[in-house]
């Protein structure tokens, strides 16, 4: 099963231990800081007068962290760019970990209530994330199996940035665009593989928007 996976993608193992370890407490410190950051957002009450405000709102960047898309975009960024799918699930987990904690800790202590119905759903991801983690790590890596994952991945994005139907495509908004730019972009191979994952991505798309 090892020999496999490694002919999809060979692990590196070039960082030294203490490398690890700082890398792995950075990521955890980013999901704990945007765990904040987003619920401040949230809280914030926008003064039109005070030009940073101003841009927030009319950009609806204070609900940048509301989008699916931001946190999957995070998510496989880790995951690929981690030198291990064992990194990459332990990393993505903490990530979320970090993020979870301080956004309902945030929430419980700054706004007052215990959203724990809504956070059930964010821990249920959190759970999910190191399986999810170490199969996206195959995403950067070579033949089929790889390629379906870099479609599945491509698709959902294109779910979560755009509406779909049967004889239209609309986009949501700028910034659920420049969202799936980026993830074309970290997800780039060749512009083989590159353009025939976005096509059939595109179909899978509209195909799960039909059946499911």
């Amino acid at each position: 099963m090892i020999s496999f996976l490694e002919q999809i993608r060979t692990p590196k193992n070039d960082l030294t231990a203490s490398k690890k370890i700082i890398n792995t407490i950075l990521i955890f410190i980013l999901g704990i800081s945007l765990g904040i950051f987003s619920k401040w957002l949230d809280n914030m009450m926008v003064d039109n007068n005070i030009w940073w405000q101003y841009v927030l709102e009319m950009l609806d960047l204070r609900n940048i962290f509301s989008m699916i898309g931001v946190w999957i975009l995070i998510a496989v960024s880790i995951s690929v760019f981690s030198s291990t799918p064992l990194r990459a699930s332990i990393n993505v987990f903490l990530f979320f970990l970090g993020m979870n904690i301080s956004y309902h800790m945030y929430t419980v202590v700054f706004a007052g209530f215990n959203p724990m119905s809504y956070m059930m759903i964010w821990y249920t991801i959190m759970l999910l994330s190191p399986f999810m983690a170490f199969i996206c790590w195959y995403a950067k890596g070579c033949g089929t199996l790889s390629f379906i994952i870099n479609i599945a991945v491509i698709a959902v994005m294109i779910l979560c940035s755009f509406s779909l139907g049967m004889w239209y495509f609309y986009f949501t908004s700028a910034i659920n665009t420049i969202f799936f730019i980026i993830t074309l972009i970290v997800l780039y191979d060749t512009p083989k593989k590159s353009i025939c994952s976005l096509i059939s991505a595109i179909v899978l798309a509209y195909l799960l928007r039909f059946f499911i």
